[in-house]
Protein backbone atom coordinates (compact mmCIF):
# COMPACT_ATOMS: atom_id res chain seq x y z
CA UNK A 1 0.00 0.00 0.00
CA UNK A 2 2.72 2.38 0.80
CA UNK A 3 4.65 1.58 -2.39
CA UNK A 4 1.47 2.26 -4.27
CA UNK A 5 1.20 5.55 -2.45
CA UNK A 6 4.75 6.50 -3.38
CA UNK A 7 4.14 5.61 -6.99
CA UNK A 8 1.04 7.73 -7.17
CA UNK A 9 2.87 10.71 -5.67
CA UNK A 10 5.95 10.41 -7.90
CA UNK A 11 6.16 12.29 -11.20
CA UNK A 12 6.55 9.05 -13.09
CA UNK A 13 3.15 7.91 -11.91
CA UNK A 14 1.57 10.92 -13.69
CA UNK A 15 2.45 9.54 -17.13
CA UNK A 16 -0.37 7.60 -18.76
CA UNK A 17 0.02 3.85 -18.68
CA UNK A 18 -0.72 1.81 -21.78
CA UNK A 19 -4.10 0.12 -21.86
CA UNK A 20 -4.29 -3.57 -22.36
CA UNK A 21 -5.37 -4.59 -25.84
CA UNK A 22 -7.86 -7.04 -24.40
CA UNK A 23 -9.51 -4.33 -22.39
CA UNK A 24 -9.56 -2.10 -25.47
CA UNK A 25 -11.28 -4.78 -27.47
CA UNK A 26 -13.85 -5.20 -24.73
CA UNK A 27 -14.36 -1.47 -24.35
CA UNK A 28 -15.05 -0.79 -28.05
CA UNK A 29 -18.12 -2.99 -28.34
CA UNK A 30 -19.56 -1.52 -25.15
CA UNK A 31 -19.00 2.07 -26.35
CA UNK A 32 -20.25 1.41 -29.90
CA UNK A 33 -23.25 -0.40 -28.49
CA UNK A 34 -24.28 2.57 -26.37
CA UNK A 35 -23.73 4.96 -29.30
CA UNK A 36 -25.82 2.72 -31.58
CA UNK A 37 -28.59 2.73 -29.02
CA UNK A 38 -28.48 6.52 -28.87
CA UNK A 39 -28.53 6.76 -32.67
CA UNK A 40 -31.47 4.39 -32.91
CA UNK A 41 -33.33 6.33 -30.24
CA UNK A 42 -32.60 9.61 -32.03
CA UNK A 43 -33.76 8.19 -35.37
CA UNK A 44 -36.91 6.88 -33.73
CA UNK A 45 -37.63 10.28 -32.21
CA UNK A 46 -36.98 11.99 -35.54
CA UNK A 47 -39.29 9.58 -37.33
CA UNK A 48 -41.93 10.02 -34.67
CA UNK A 49 -41.74 13.84 -34.80
CA UNK A 50 -41.36 14.06 -38.58
CA UNK A 51 -45.11 14.31 -39.14
CA UNK A 52 -45.74 16.68 -36.25
CA UNK A 53 -44.74 19.75 -38.26
CA UNK A 54 -48.07 20.19 -40.04
CA UNK A 55 -50.28 18.41 -37.56
CA UNK A 56 -50.69 20.67 -34.57
CA UNK A 57 -51.99 19.31 -31.25
CA UNK A 58 -55.23 21.23 -31.84
CA UNK A 59 -55.60 19.43 -35.19
CA UNK A 60 -55.18 16.04 -33.52
CA UNK A 61 -57.72 16.95 -30.85
CA UNK A 62 -60.22 18.18 -33.45
CA UNK A 63 -59.68 15.00 -35.51
CA UNK A 64 -60.29 12.72 -32.54
CA UNK A 65 -63.42 14.58 -31.45
CA UNK A 66 -64.74 14.69 -35.02
CA UNK A 67 -64.31 10.94 -35.53
CA UNK A 68 -65.94 10.21 -32.17
CA UNK A 69 -68.92 12.36 -33.15
CA UNK A 70 -69.49 11.27 -36.76
CA UNK A 71 -67.48 8.05 -37.36
CA UNK A 72 -66.86 9.41 -40.86
CA UNK A 73 -63.49 10.77 -42.00
CA UNK A 74 -65.00 12.44 -45.06
CA UNK A 75 -67.46 14.27 -42.86
CA UNK A 76 -64.54 15.35 -40.67
CA UNK A 77 -62.71 16.62 -43.75
CA UNK A 78 -65.71 18.69 -44.86
CA UNK A 79 -66.81 19.94 -41.45
CA UNK A 80 -63.63 20.78 -39.52
CA UNK A 81 -61.33 23.69 -40.29
CA UNK A 82 -57.80 22.50 -39.53
CA UNK A 83 -54.70 24.67 -39.36
CA UNK A 84 -53.71 23.37 -42.83
CA UNK A 85 -55.72 22.26 -45.82
CA UNK A 86 -55.39 18.52 -45.34
CA UNK A 87 -56.75 16.14 -47.95
CA UNK A 88 -58.95 13.17 -47.14
CA UNK A 89 -56.00 10.82 -47.62
CA UNK A 90 -53.86 12.86 -45.22
CA UNK A 91 -56.60 12.84 -42.60
CA UNK A 92 -57.06 9.09 -43.01
CA UNK A 93 -53.30 8.48 -42.77
CA UNK A 94 -53.05 10.62 -39.63
CA UNK A 95 -55.94 8.80 -37.98
CA UNK A 96 -54.40 5.38 -38.67
CA UNK A 97 -51.06 6.65 -37.37
CA UNK A 98 -52.63 7.78 -34.12
CA UNK A 99 -54.29 4.38 -33.79
CA UNK A 100 -51.44 2.02 -34.67
CA UNK A 101 -48.16 3.92 -34.20
CA UNK A 102 -47.49 3.86 -30.48
CA UNK A 103 -44.56 6.29 -30.55
CA UNK A 104 -46.36 9.02 -32.52
CA UNK A 105 -49.54 8.44 -30.56
CA UNK A 106 -47.64 8.90 -27.28
CA UNK A 107 -46.08 12.15 -28.49
CA UNK A 108 -49.43 13.44 -29.78
CA UNK A 109 -51.20 12.65 -26.51
CA UNK A 110 -48.46 14.41 -24.55
CA UNK A 111 -48.74 17.47 -26.78
CA UNK A 112 -52.53 17.55 -26.38
CA UNK A 113 -52.20 17.33 -22.59
CA UNK A 114 -49.88 20.35 -22.64
CA UNK A 115 -52.43 22.50 -24.49
CA UNK A 116 -53.81 25.54 -22.75
CA UNK A 117 -57.32 24.97 -21.34
CA UNK A 118 -58.68 27.84 -23.45
CA UNK A 119 -57.47 26.17 -26.65
CA UNK A 120 -59.02 22.88 -25.59
CA UNK A 121 -62.32 24.63 -24.85
CA UNK A 122 -62.24 26.38 -28.24
CA UNK A 123 -61.70 23.10 -30.10
CA UNK A 124 -64.36 21.26 -28.12
CA UNK A 125 -66.90 24.04 -28.72
CA UNK A 126 -66.56 23.50 -32.50
CA UNK A 127 -67.24 19.77 -32.32
CA UNK A 128 -69.36 18.37 -35.15
CA UNK A 129 -72.94 17.37 -34.43
CA UNK A 130 -73.62 13.67 -34.30
CA UNK A 131 -76.60 11.94 -35.90
CA UNK A 132 -78.23 11.47 -32.50
CA UNK A 133 -77.96 15.17 -31.73
CA UNK A 134 -79.49 16.17 -35.07
CA UNK A 135 -82.32 13.66 -34.56
CA UNK A 136 -83.19 15.30 -31.26
CA UNK A 137 -83.06 18.76 -32.86
CA UNK A 138 -85.32 17.51 -35.65
CA UNK A 139 -88.07 16.86 -33.13
CA UNK A 140 -88.68 20.64 -33.06
CA UNK A 141 -91.01 21.58 -35.89
CA UNK A 142 -89.86 24.07 -38.53
CA UNK A 143 -93.13 26.00 -38.22
CA UNK A 144 -92.62 26.63 -34.52
CA UNK A 145 -90.71 29.54 -33.01
CA UNK A 146 -88.61 28.02 -30.21
CA UNK A 147 -86.61 30.14 -27.81
CA UNK A 148 -83.50 29.45 -25.78
CA UNK A 149 -85.55 27.94 -22.96
CA UNK A 150 -86.84 25.23 -25.31
CA UNK A 151 -83.33 24.21 -26.32
CA UNK A 152 -82.13 24.38 -22.72
CA UNK A 153 -84.90 22.01 -21.72
CA UNK A 154 -83.99 19.66 -24.57
CA UNK A 155 -80.35 19.77 -23.46
CA UNK A 156 -81.22 18.96 -19.85
CA UNK A 157 -83.47 16.05 -20.85
CA UNK A 158 -80.74 14.37 -22.96
CA UNK A 159 -77.38 14.99 -21.26
CA UNK A 160 -75.90 11.69 -22.44
CA UNK A 161 -76.58 12.33 -26.12
CA UNK A 162 -75.44 15.91 -26.48
CA UNK A 163 -71.73 16.70 -26.39
CA UNK A 164 -70.64 18.14 -23.02
CA UNK A 165 -69.79 21.57 -24.49
CA UNK A 166 -73.21 22.09 -26.07
CA UNK A 167 -75.21 25.10 -24.96
CA UNK A 168 -78.74 26.22 -25.65
CA UNK A 169 -77.42 28.95 -27.91
CA UNK A 170 -75.31 26.54 -30.01
CA UNK A 171 -78.25 24.14 -30.34
CA UNK A 172 -80.51 26.97 -31.49
CA UNK A 173 -77.94 28.13 -34.07
CA UNK A 174 -77.58 24.61 -35.50
CA UNK A 175 -81.36 24.14 -35.61
CA UNK A 176 -81.69 27.40 -37.55
CA UNK A 177 -79.10 26.15 -40.05
CA UNK A 178 -81.05 22.91 -40.50
CA UNK A 179 -84.19 24.94 -41.09
CA UNK A 180 -82.45 27.31 -43.51
CA UNK A 181 -81.27 24.46 -45.72
CA UNK A 182 -84.59 22.54 -45.43
CA UNK A 183 -83.03 19.58 -43.60
CA UNK A 184 -85.76 19.18 -40.98
CA UNK A 185 -88.11 16.19 -41.47
CA UNK A 186 -91.26 18.31 -41.83
CA UNK A 187 -89.62 20.32 -44.64
CA UNK A 188 -89.92 17.59 -47.24
CA UNK A 189 -90.36 18.82 -50.83
CA UNK A 190 -94.02 18.96 -51.81
CA UNK A 191 -95.11 17.70 -55.20
CA UNK A 192 -96.19 20.30 -57.72
CA UNK A 193 -99.92 20.40 -58.53
CA UNK A 194 -101.02 18.78 -61.77
CA UNK A 195 -103.84 20.03 -63.98
CA UNK A 196 -105.58 23.39 -64.20
CA UNK A 197 -104.58 24.39 -60.68
CA UNK A 198 -100.96 25.05 -61.68
CA UNK A 199 -100.10 28.65 -60.87
CA UNK A 200 -98.43 30.34 -63.85
CA UNK A 201 -96.22 33.40 -63.75
CA UNK A 202 -98.95 35.86 -64.75
CA UNK A 203 -101.27 34.66 -61.99
CA UNK A 204 -98.46 34.89 -59.45
CA UNK A 205 -97.63 38.40 -60.64
CA UNK A 206 -101.25 39.47 -60.30
CA UNK A 207 -101.37 38.04 -56.81
CA UNK A 208 -98.46 40.22 -55.67
CA UNK A 209 -99.56 43.29 -53.75
CA UNK A 210 -97.49 46.20 -55.05
CA UNK A 211 -98.22 48.31 -52.00
CA UNK A 212 -96.31 45.86 -49.84
CA UNK A 213 -93.22 46.21 -52.04
CA UNK A 214 -92.92 49.97 -51.66
CA UNK A 215 -90.04 51.08 -49.51
CA UNK A 216 -90.28 54.04 -47.14
CA UNK A 217 -89.27 57.37 -48.59
CA UNK A 218 -85.69 58.45 -48.06
CA UNK A 219 -85.73 62.23 -47.94
CA UNK A 220 -81.94 62.54 -47.96
CA UNK A 221 -81.70 60.38 -51.08
CA UNK A 222 -84.44 62.33 -52.83
CA UNK A 223 -82.68 65.60 -52.03
CA UNK A 224 -79.42 64.31 -53.49
CA UNK A 225 -81.21 63.12 -56.63
CA UNK A 226 -82.89 66.51 -57.08
CA UNK A 227 -79.56 68.32 -56.75
CA UNK A 228 -77.93 65.96 -59.27
CA UNK A 229 -80.85 66.48 -61.67
CA UNK A 230 -80.52 70.27 -61.45
CA UNK A 231 -76.78 70.08 -62.14
CA UNK A 232 -77.35 67.84 -65.16
CA UNK A 233 -79.99 70.19 -66.59
CA UNK A 234 -77.67 73.15 -66.05
CA UNK A 235 -74.87 71.41 -67.95
CA UNK A 236 -77.24 70.58 -70.80
CA UNK A 237 -78.43 74.20 -70.94
CA UNK A 238 -74.84 75.49 -71.07
CA UNK A 239 -73.98 73.08 -73.87
CA UNK A 240 -77.06 74.08 -75.85
CA UNK A 241 -76.21 77.77 -75.45
CA UNK A 242 -72.62 77.19 -76.56
CA UNK A 243 -73.63 75.38 -79.76
CA UNK A 244 -74.07 78.66 -81.54
CA UNK A 245 -70.57 79.76 -80.62
CA UNK A 246 -68.93 76.69 -82.06
CA UNK A 247 -67.25 77.96 -85.20
CA UNK A 248 -65.05 74.97 -86.01
CA UNK A 249 -65.87 71.29 -85.81
CA UNK A 250 -62.91 68.89 -85.54
CA UNK A 251 -63.17 65.44 -87.08
CA UNK A 252 -60.67 62.61 -87.33
CA UNK A 253 -59.43 61.68 -90.77
CA UNK A 254 -60.35 58.05 -91.44
CA UNK A 255 -59.19 55.75 -94.17
CA UNK A 256 -62.52 55.68 -95.99
CA UNK A 257 -63.79 58.39 -98.29
CA UNK A 258 -65.99 60.84 -96.40
CA UNK A 259 -67.75 63.92 -97.78
CA UNK A 260 -65.79 67.08 -96.97
CA UNK A 261 -68.76 69.41 -96.82
CA UNK A 262 -72.24 69.60 -95.41
CA UNK A 263 -74.90 72.31 -95.46
CA UNK A 264 -73.19 74.33 -92.71
CA UNK A 265 -69.50 74.01 -93.63
CA UNK A 266 -67.99 76.93 -95.56
CA UNK A 267 -64.51 75.45 -95.92
CA UNK A 268 -62.32 72.65 -94.63
CA UNK A 269 -58.75 72.77 -93.38
CA UNK A 270 -57.71 69.18 -93.94
CA UNK A 271 -54.60 67.78 -92.31
CA UNK A 272 -53.06 64.35 -92.04
CA UNK A 273 -54.86 63.41 -88.80
CA UNK A 274 -57.80 65.78 -88.37
CA UNK A 275 -60.15 68.00 -90.36
CA UNK A 276 -61.20 71.47 -89.18
CA UNK A 277 -64.66 72.33 -90.51
CA UNK A 278 -65.07 76.10 -90.84
CA UNK A 279 -68.67 77.05 -90.04
CA UNK A 280 -68.40 80.78 -89.47
CA UNK A 281 -67.11 83.62 -91.62
CA UNK A 282 -64.12 84.25 -89.38
CA UNK A 283 -61.98 81.80 -87.41
CA UNK A 284 -58.71 82.09 -85.48
CA UNK A 285 -55.78 79.70 -85.89
CA UNK A 286 -53.17 78.94 -83.26
CA UNK A 287 -52.56 76.90 -80.14
CA UNK A 288 -54.81 76.49 -77.10
CA UNK A 289 -53.45 77.22 -73.61
CA UNK A 290 -55.01 77.49 -70.18
CA UNK A 291 -55.75 81.21 -70.59
CA UNK A 292 -56.14 81.46 -74.36
CA UNK A 293 -58.39 79.59 -76.79
CA UNK A 294 -58.57 79.63 -80.56
CA UNK A 295 -61.02 78.11 -83.01
CA UNK A 296 -58.43 75.93 -84.78
CA UNK A 297 -56.06 74.24 -82.31
CA UNK A 298 -53.14 73.07 -84.45
CA UNK A 299 -51.77 70.91 -81.60
CA UNK A 300 -54.43 68.35 -82.49
CA UNK A 301 -52.62 67.72 -85.79
CA UNK A 302 -49.08 67.44 -84.44
CA UNK A 303 -46.29 69.16 -82.43
CA UNK A 304 -47.25 72.83 -82.10
CA UNK A 305 -44.83 74.07 -79.45
CA UNK A 306 -43.26 76.61 -81.83
CA UNK A 307 -46.60 77.95 -83.07
CA UNK A 308 -47.96 81.16 -81.57
CA UNK A 309 -51.08 81.07 -79.48
CA UNK A 310 -52.73 83.29 -82.13
CA UNK A 311 -51.01 82.45 -85.37
CA UNK A 312 -53.51 83.85 -87.86
CA UNK A 313 -57.09 84.50 -88.94
CA UNK A 314 -59.15 83.25 -91.88
CA UNK A 315 -62.01 85.52 -93.03
CA UNK A 316 -64.69 85.14 -95.67
CA UNK A 317 -65.54 88.44 -97.40
CA UNK A 318 -68.86 89.33 -99.03
CA UNK A 319 -67.25 88.80 -102.40
CA UNK A 320 -66.86 85.10 -101.59
CA UNK A 321 -63.09 85.20 -101.20
CA UNK A 322 -61.16 83.74 -98.24
CA UNK A 323 -58.18 85.66 -96.87
CA UNK A 324 -55.56 84.46 -94.40
CA UNK A 325 -53.93 87.10 -92.17
CA UNK A 326 -50.59 86.10 -90.56
CA UNK A 327 -50.35 87.29 -86.93
CA UNK A 328 -47.69 85.04 -85.40
CA UNK A 329 -43.90 85.21 -85.17
CA UNK A 330 -43.40 82.38 -87.63
CA UNK A 331 -44.60 82.84 -91.20
CA UNK A 332 -47.26 80.86 -93.02
CA UNK A 333 -46.34 79.21 -96.29
CA UNK A 334 -49.18 79.34 -98.82
CA UNK A 335 -48.41 77.14 -101.81
CA UNK A 336 -44.72 77.53 -100.96
CA UNK A 337 -44.82 81.33 -100.63
CA UNK A 338 -44.05 82.76 -97.17
CA UNK A 339 -46.56 85.13 -95.58
CA UNK A 340 -44.92 87.22 -92.87
CA UNK A 341 -46.55 88.76 -89.85
CA UNK A 342 -49.01 91.56 -90.70
CA UNK A 343 -49.61 90.39 -94.30
CA UNK A 344 -52.67 88.85 -95.92
CA UNK A 345 -53.10 86.41 -98.77
CA UNK A 346 -56.07 85.07 -100.69
CA UNK A 347 -56.82 81.38 -100.25
CA UNK A 348 -57.98 79.38 -103.22
CA UNK A 349 -59.52 75.94 -103.44
CA UNK A 350 -56.85 73.26 -102.78
CA UNK A 351 -54.36 75.82 -101.43
CA UNK A 352 -51.62 74.21 -99.31
CA UNK A 353 -51.02 75.91 -95.92
CA UNK A 354 -47.80 75.09 -94.05
CA UNK A 355 -46.75 76.24 -90.59
CA UNK A 356 -43.94 74.82 -88.40
CA UNK A 357 -43.85 71.45 -90.17
CA UNK A 358 -47.64 71.01 -90.26
CA UNK A 359 -49.32 70.91 -93.66
CA UNK A 360 -53.00 71.44 -94.49
CA UNK A 361 -55.12 71.60 -97.61
CA UNK A 362 -57.74 74.36 -97.76
CA UNK A 363 -60.97 73.19 -99.42
CA UNK A 364 -63.82 75.61 -100.24
CA UNK A 365 -67.50 74.69 -100.36
CA UNK A 366 -68.24 76.51 -103.62
CA UNK A 367 -71.99 75.88 -103.54
CA UNK A 368 -72.48 77.45 -100.13
CA UNK A 369 -70.09 80.33 -100.86
CA UNK A 370 -71.92 81.10 -104.13
CA UNK A 371 -75.23 81.12 -102.26
CA UNK A 372 -73.80 83.58 -99.73
CA UNK A 373 -72.43 85.78 -102.54
CA UNK A 374 -75.81 85.85 -104.25
CA UNK A 375 -77.53 86.80 -101.01
CA UNK A 376 -75.04 89.63 -100.56
CA UNK A 377 -75.70 90.88 -104.09
CA UNK A 378 -79.47 90.83 -103.54
CA UNK A 379 -79.11 92.81 -100.36
CA UNK A 380 -76.92 95.40 -102.08
CA UNK A 381 -79.40 95.74 -104.97
CA UNK A 382 -82.39 96.18 -102.70
CA UNK A 383 -80.69 98.83 -100.56
CA UNK A 384 -80.61 102.32 -102.21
Amino acid sequence: MLAAGHIQSSPVAMTPTPVDSNKRRHSKPSGSGSSNKRKKKTQTNQMSTKDLGRWKPTDDLALIIGVQQTNDLRMVHRGIKFSCRFTVNEIQSRWYTLLYNAEISRIAVTAMKNLHPDLVTAVRSKALFSNGEEELLSTISSTSHPNLESFQELLEQNPTIFYPTRTAKSLMAHWQLLKQYSLLPDQSVQALPIGDNVLNFSDAEDAVNDTELQEPRDEALETELCIADRWAKKEIRLLENSLGRWQVLVESVVGGITPDFDKQTLAVLRGRLVRYLMRSREITIGRNTNDHHVDVDLSLEGPAGKISRRQGTIRLRNSGDFFLASEGKRPFYIDGRPILRGNKVKLNHNSVIEISGLRFVFLINQDLVNAIRQESVKVNVVMP
